[in-house]
């Protein structure tokens, strides 16, 4: 395996590499010199900023055949997710970049379009490289232009109902189009699923030819009057092949299919993408990889090495980290797992992600991991609901934006009650706009029927998990940060609480400070900073964002001047917009001042930085609350 050492003398070949231009002046022998090279210099550059390690250590040969193939940036590589770009980042241009990369101005740790001519779609989310790149061909064969467009998907990402959706629009292209997918067996979990199950029968039944040679000798054996058995078995032999014969479900879908290739062996992948790179009918070519290719600790854990923090040591040990609300939400599943007995947890493909694998390993007939599908995900647990078990639905707040129609129409109409969890809400750092979770009050507080929360604290959860199953009328969202949980006591009993109870921790006079969930933390920050200058607003834990406290609003209307409302949302359709609402219908004549994510998407950095930026943190906070004393 690869060692992580700085000598630059390791990066011969890859010094000079500056565009995929200089790539295509290497021999096949320098090639796979170069593959070296850049998996060591992935490795050496994630070992100190973090990132996606095992998925760009997966697709290092694949990467390099591409662009030595291909007339990159005029042909079009359209990579999904991103996890596995950091490769093509560095062979374009961006070598020196990547060593900043999903650092606070820094480049991206995803695909895009504005950050380099190469990338030819934004990536983040899964599912979407073959439906942009059916776009691009098809723009192409109406304007007789004659670049070659190529749709980089993974396994996992396959399993997403868009791009199930995409493959059903292939027939729109006539001329030249490629998907290559990238089997690795693995989203950030493992696969799960018929479409996994399946791929893995393509790689290992590749007996149809020796079972047709044998089905048409014993035929051929009987007398020539016996069609009935020969009818018989024609039709055996494509049942045969529908089973065992590669590729054919893509065939269906208008595909040729070529593979599996080995997808770390360069010149097999090489001399496959240079024979099948003009044909001009979509083409799919599956290639079979390793996440963390390079990286034994990564092969051997490739979930864990999914995606890192910096480190310290080159053995690879994740930094540490405070507890987190995915560890609380962890237990309290596990809690709720064994007090009741119709309650069932779902995510998509997010078990170690959202904190579920002591539950999976507990209660595995009460988990179920969909995949990457999260419009099925919901429909799903209204499914379930309806048959009389209690689901949870955990996703990340980012993600659950896809089934916003699900949540509508298959959920809250019926007014079933799922409870809905979603971690990552607010601002997720590092991963930059495609994951934070900005828009989830607003999305889920329009929808009728819905009851809202968000916990302040480890503790908190617990209540609010417990009181959501316990009212059996409403869907029900949780919603949470990237976050220290703050106050998680494993053995403390859960309190059920008034559904639409605020929480009033400090009275003051003239301002009143209404937060929700962490925000509440900060706030009492902001608080301590004043004590000083002697300003004591009163402070207000919103912990239920829908329904408000209507009793609790208009006492505060009666008793103060003006209002400031904090939450890590945008404030555009927020938890500001609603009590704002409020007192405008409710003609009330009281000053509101909306703190939160301003309309716009916010890059990424360092979570406490980004909050500072835009004036969540306690200074900031402060600050707001200081002008209003004054005015």
């Amino acid at each position: 395996m690869y060692d992580t050492s700085t000598d630059k003398n390791d990066y011969k070949l890859l010094s000079g590499i500056d565009s995929p231009d200089d790539l295509k002046k290497l021999t096949p022998p320098e090639l796979t010199i170069l593959a070296g090279e850049l998996r060591k210099y992935i490795i050496e550059t994630v070992k100190k900023t973090g990132g996606h390690l095992a998925p760009s250590l997966g697709v290092v040969e694949l990467t390099i055949a591409l662009h030595y193939i291909f007339n990159t940036p005029y042909d079009k590589l359209v990579w999904d997710v991103g996890h596995q770009a950091y490769g093509h980042k560095i062979l374009t241009g961006r070598r020196e970049a990547v060593k900043q990369i999903r650092q606070y101005g820094g480049i991206s740790g995803f695909c895009k379009i504005y950050e380099s001519e190469y990338d030819a779609f934004g990536a983040g989310h899964a599912s979407t490289s073959i439906s942009a790149a059916v776009g691009m061909a098809v723009a192409r064969d109406l304007k007789k232009s004659n670049e070659r467009v190529v749709a980089i998907i993974g396994d996992g990402s396959l399993t997403g109902g868009m791009a199930l959706e995409a493959l059903n629009n292939v027939c729109n292209v006539k001329g030249q189009f490629l998907v290559i997918l990238n089997d690795n067996k693995m989203s950030i979990s493992r696969n799960v699923g018929a479409m996994s199950q399946y791929l893995t029968r393509i790689i290992t039944n590749p007996r149809y030819l020796n079972m047709k040679n044998q089905v048409w000798n014993s035929l051929a054996l009987l007398p020539k009057g016996a069609s009935t058995v020969r009818n018989f078995g024609r039709k055996t032999l494509e049942s045969l092949k529908n089973f065992f014969a590669p590729g054919i479900l893509f065939e269906e879908f208008g595909f040729r299919y070529y593979g599996p290739v080995d997808g770390h062996n360069l010149q097999q992948v090489t001399t496959t993408l240079q024979n099948i790179k003009d044909l001009k009918y979509p083409v799919l070519l599956h290639v079979i990889t390793q996440k963390g290719r390079g990286l034994a600790i990564a092969e051997n854990d490739p979930t864990k090495y999914h995606g890192i923090g910096p480190q310290k040591k080159v053995t690879g040990n994740i930094a540490d980290t405070e507890p987190a609300f995915l560890d609380a939400f962890g237990k309290i599943a596990c809690e709720i797992g064994d007090k009741k007995p119709d309650a069932v947890f779902i995510t998509a493909a997010m078990c170690d992600g959202t904190g579920l694998v002591e539950y999976r390993s507990k209660f595995p007939e009460r988990y179920f991991d969909v995949g990457i599908a999260e419009e099925h995900a919901v429909t799903y647990a209204g499914g379930l609901c309806v048959s009389g078990f209690r689901p949870v639905v955990a996703i990340y707040s980012t993600f659950i934006q896809r089934a916003f129609d699900q949540m509508i129409h298959d959920i809250a109409l019926q007014n079933l009650p799922v409870i809905f969890v979603m971690d990552r809400a607010g601002l997720v750092g590092e991963d930059g706009p495609t994951h934070h979770g900005t828009f989830d009050l607003g999305f889920a507080g329009m929808i009728p029927n819905m009851i809202i929360a968000a916990p302040r604290t480890g503790n908190e959860l617990r209540d609010l998990m417990f009181t959501a199953y316990e009212q059996d009328k409403n869907p029900f969202v949780i919603r949470y940060p990237k976050d220290s949980c703050v106050e998680f006591d494993e053995d403390r009993k859960p309190s059920l609480l008034n559904i639409g109870e605020w929480e009033e921790l400090k009275k003051g006079n003239d301002v009143a400070v209404i937060s929700v969930g962490v925000m509440t933390n900060a706030a009492e920050e902001a608080l301590n900073i004043l004590k000083k200058e002697n300003i004591t607003p009163s402070l207000i834990h919103a912990r239920f964002i829908k329904p408000i406290d209507e009793k609790m609003l208009n006492r505060i209307a009666k008793t103060h001047s003006t209002i400031i409302t904090i939450e890590e949302n945008s404030l555009r359709g927020g938890f500001g917009s609603f009590i704002n609402s409020f007192i405008v219908d409710n003609t009330i004549g009281i000053r509101v001042k909306s703190l939160g994510i301003p309309d716009q998407f916010i890059e990424h950095g360092p979570r406490n930085l980004l909050l500072k930026n835009i004036g969540l943190d306690p200074k900031g906070i402060a600050a707001e609350i200081r002008n209003a004393t004054k005015k």
